[in-house]
């Protein structure tokens, strides 16, 4: 039996991925937040962090509403973020934003090829970039990203 476009995309990785996100819950108390929207799926995603005093993120939270690959995205990107600074998030959404155009590699961020499957499907696009824009909006204090 052939398999279907979702089970392609949705594996147990990225689906036991997705479930980590329960342990980054979103703080409204944090100094910067951002909203963010996929306009591609509809997915969307908030975002609230806290920096030290030398520009570094000390703590995050989301609250996400998208398919299995936004959440894996999100996941992802919680998890390496901590110790970062606002130009390192930046660096990772470009490195994203030129792999899904098909100019570069997987990006060198830990478990992200567990999202190379979903490259193929433009529709998840939006959605694998939502946790990284909002981030930036977050650091850059713009407070929403689409």
């Amino acid at each position: 039996m052939a398999q279907t476009n979702a089970a392609k995309l949705y594996t147990p990785d990225v689906l036991a991925l997705a479930v980590t996100l329960a342990d980054f819950p979103l703080k409204h108390d944090s100094s910067l937040q951002a909203d963010a929207r996929s306009s591609t799926c509809g997915s969307t995603i908030t975002v609230g962090m806290d920096c030290d005093e030398s520009g570094l993120i000390a703590s995050i939270g989301l609250s996400v509403s998208a398919c299995a690959i936004g959440q894996a995205s999100a996941a992802i990107m919680v998890q390496n973020v901590i110790g970062r600074d606002q130009a390192w998030v930046r660096s990772r959404q470009n490195e994203i934003e030129t792999w899904l155009s098909g100019s570069k590699p997987t990006p060198n961020i830990p478990s992200f090829d567990l999202l190379d499957k979903a490259k193929h499907y433009p529709a998840r696009h939006g959605a694998i970039l939502l946790p990284w824009r909002a981030a930036t909006a977050a650091l850059s204090n713009e407070g929403s990203a689409s």
